[in-house]
Formats: C-alpha cells, sequence, structure tokens
C-alpha cells in the first residue's frame, strides 16, 4: 500500500506538488494522471526517495522507502528507463542489481524470460530501441518480486503487442494482491488497464475515484434514439429542461430524459424504435474537460496555413 499524506515539494519560488495527499491500495491497478508539469513524476520520485518532500511524508507498507534494507524486494519502480549503463549487457544489468539484494540467478532469468528479452539479453543496452529499453526497465521492477508497483509511462515505445502484454501483466500482478500505481497519458490504453484514478493538475489533488466514477461524472444526460419516426417523436420531447438535436433525419440525440423516460414516450404514442442508447464520455473526454483550467503548457490552435505548412 501507498500512503502519501500533505505532500509538497517546493523548488524556489515553484511549487511542484503542493499538499497531495492519498492512498493507493493493493488489488487494483490505480493510475496516476495529470497534464505535463502537474507533479506526476516529481510525486513519484518523492514515493521512492529520490526527491526529498519539502514538507508531508510518503509511505510504502507503512515504512519510508529508504528504511528498507531491501527495497527492490518491497517496491519495484520504473521511472527512467533509459538509466542504464549502456556498455552492459541486459543480462549483466540485471545480474548486478540482484547481486546488492541477495536476488538468486534463476530470478534473472525469469524477469528476462517474462519481458521477451531472452534473444537480445546478450546484447549491449546502448543499441536497444525504446520499446526494448522499456521492457528492461519493467524488468528491473520486477526483480526482487515487490508488492508494490511504481511505473511511470511504461507504455512508452512499445508497439501494439507490447501494450497488450504490459496491459496484461498489470492486471496479473493487481489480480495477484499486488499495489499497482502506474501514470500514462494514453487515456484509451488507461481506461482498459485501471480501475481507480488519481488525477492531479498543478501539484494538487483533482480526483480520487473509480474510472467508472470519474467518467460518469464527466457524461452528459444525452442519449441517441434512432427512429424513423424521428420528427414525430422529437416534437413530443422537446421542451423547457429537454434539447433535442437532429444529427440525421432519422437520429436524435436527446438531453435531459433518460432512456426509460424516452422509450416510455415513444411506446404510449405507438413510435417505432431502432435504437437507444445512453451516450457516455471517452476517459480522454472526462479527463480533458476535469483538467482543462489545470493545463500549464497549452499550445495554440493551428490555423489553416499552419497546419498544411503553406507560406504567404
Amino acid at each position: 500500500m501507498i500512503e502519501v499524506e500533505g505532500l509538497t515539494k517546493r523548488y524556489g519560488e515553484k511549487t511542484a506538488v503542493d499538499g497531495l495527499s492519498f492512498a493507493v491500495e493493493p488489488g487494483v491497478v490505480t493510475g496516476f494522471l495529470g497534464p505535463n508539469g502537474s507533479g506526476k513524476s516529481t510525486t513519484m520520485r518523492m514515493i521512492i526517495g529520490l526527491d526529498e518532500p519539502t514538507s508531508g511524508k510518503a509511505m510504502v507498507n507503512g515504512r519510508c522507502y529508504r528504511d528498507f534494507p531491501a527495497p527492490l524486494c518491497e517496491v519495484g519502480a520504473l521511472l527512467e528507463a533509459r538509466s542504464v549503463h549502456t556498455g552492459r549487457s541486459a543480462a549483466n544489468h540485471l545480474l548486478a542489481l540482484a547481486q546488492t539484494h541477495g536476488i538468486p540467478r534463476r530470478r534473472v532469468d525469469e524477469v528476462i524470460d517474462l519481458v521477451g528479452l531472452r534473444e537480445v539479453a546478450r546484447k549491449r543496452v546502448g543499441g536497444f530501441s525504446l520499446g526494448m529499453g522499456q521492457r528492461l526497465g519493467i524488468a528491473s521492477a520486477l526483480l526482487g518480486d515487490p508488492s508494490i508497483m511504481i511505473l511511470d509511462e511504461p507504455v512508452n515505445g512499445l508497439d501494439p503487442e507490447g501494450i497488450r502484454w504490459i496491459r496484461n501483466l498489470l492486471k496479473g500482478l493487481a489480480a495477484e494482491g499486488k499495489t499497482v500505481f502506474v501514470s500514462s497519458h494514453l487515456m484509451s490504453e488507461m481506461a482498459l488497464t485501471a480501475e481507480h484514478l488519481i488525477v492531479i493538475g498543478r501539484g494538487r489533488l483533482i480526483a480520487d475515484t473509480s474510472v467508472a466514477d470519474f467518467i460518469h461524472g464527466a457524461s452528459a444526460n444525452t442519449v441517441k434514439v434512432r427512429s424513423p419516426q424521428a420528427s414525430q417523436l422529437r416534437e413530443l420531447l422537446v421542451s423547457v429542461d429537454v434539447t433535442v438535436t437532429a444529427s440525421a433525419p432519422d437520429i436524435l440525440e436527446v438531453t435531459g430524459l433518460t432512456s426509460e423516460q424516452i422509450g416510455r414516450t415513444a411506446a404510449e404514442n405507438d413510435i417505432v424504435l431502432y435504437e437507444l442508447t445512453p451516450q457516455q464520455a471517452s476517459l480522454e473526454e472526462a479527463f480533458m474537460d476535469l483538467t482543462r483550467d489545470s493545463v500549464e503548457y497549452q499550445a495554440d490552435a493551428p490555423t489553416a496555413k499552419a497546419a498544411t505548412g503553406a507560406s504567404s
């Protein structure tokens, strides 16, 4: 379990993390979301003792990370996959880590196979692709078979097969009762992987909730209706509190009524329905809506000329 209480980090006059408090429970994959510059990486670094908090504390399994005699066996972390001696092979890198904690050589072989690096295990890391480097970083995090996993953008550089692999790996670790805390900017992937979310912006907590509740809170009460009698149904539904938009001759988007209310009205008036579908926001839409005021680095919308590279 990870417990963060009043965690604050300042660099001079800049506050990177501002009074964060949350807990990451075992048994579920918890996603850590926030715009660029929101303080995610700094928070993760403080959890594993790489940065000292200005105030507050971060505990893992009830202790400070630095107090563990064999930290790799408690917390597996991937914060910067490329922080590896480029002249070493993948196998030698993992073996060196293992020897600092008394981890047997057979475990090195196990994690090499687990992450799919057997064919390149003897090659120098300096020649690895980004995806191979990510797999090595994940192997390092898994080496001590820890109860807590902290991964910062683990899918960076992975191909579709690799992304599916890491998704299944994280879910499997959580199913074993491990604490899994993972950040990502890929909202579509986070929606498939995480069950719970911690969302921050400008170093402050914005949301601590389930993925389902996070999306539901951002979803408008809109229902898609398809009917050959759409115009007739529209006249029956529209009112001061109900908005009905025709997106096609036979399709309506109704805001302000539930599917049950629309279906009842249609049945009472002998109107045929081909579709009655509540519309739900995606995780990306929910995230963009909730963090709109917390984006620190925001580009201007490109003009047509800029987008096409045209010049005057």
